[in-house]
């Protein structure tokens, strides 16, 4: 990741509200995608429980912002697969992560990331993370964010 752009977060920020103009309140994946083009994200990958969710479209907006891909695992470049085997090998140079912790082996996913061996520096993001007792007494977690879906944010430098 290049140095922090201000320009790319702001307009990141405001592709993602347009997009989710329906909703009524922010529900903080206006942060995420601000977040990832902020630090010029190239390669964005979402975790997700289910479906792709407005987690999957700010990462969208993030790529399109830095020029970046989203590869959202579980599923623009869709794949399907096991995630933590996925960011192990094939994704290891992915430099932003989003991880949902409604996924049953969410923890396993961010502490096998913490321990592989990675070429740049990673911005890990654990969404939906609200009643989760791992990113309270987590090493992993340098921020919890209080907002309705609840982020904790983690940066693993080589």
């Amino acid at each position: 990741m290049a140095c922090w752009s201000a320009e790319n977060a702001t307009k990141a920020y405001l592709r993602t509200v347009k997009m989710g103009e329906k909703a009524k309140e922010p529900n903080g994946v206006e942060f995420i995608s601000a977040l990832a083009a902020g630090n010029n994200a190239q390669i964005m990958v979402v975790a997700c429980a289910g479906v792709a969710d407005s987690t999957t479209l700010a990462l969208v907006a993030a790529a399109q912002q830095t020029g970046g891909r989203d590869v959202n695992a579980d599923h623009v470049e869709f794949v399907t697969g096991d995630v933590k085997n996925l960011l192990i090998n094939e994704y290891k140079d992915a430099d932003f992560v989003a991880i949902d912790c409604n996924l049953e082996n969410y923890e396993e996913i961010i502490s096998s990331i913490q321990e592989s061996p990675r070429r740049n520096n990673t911005i890990v993001v654990g969404y939906n993370a609200f009643c989760r007792e791992f990113w309270r007494n987590s090493p992993l977690c340098s921020e919890l964010l209080a907002n309705r879906r609840r982020l904790a944010i983690n940066k693993n430098s080589s």
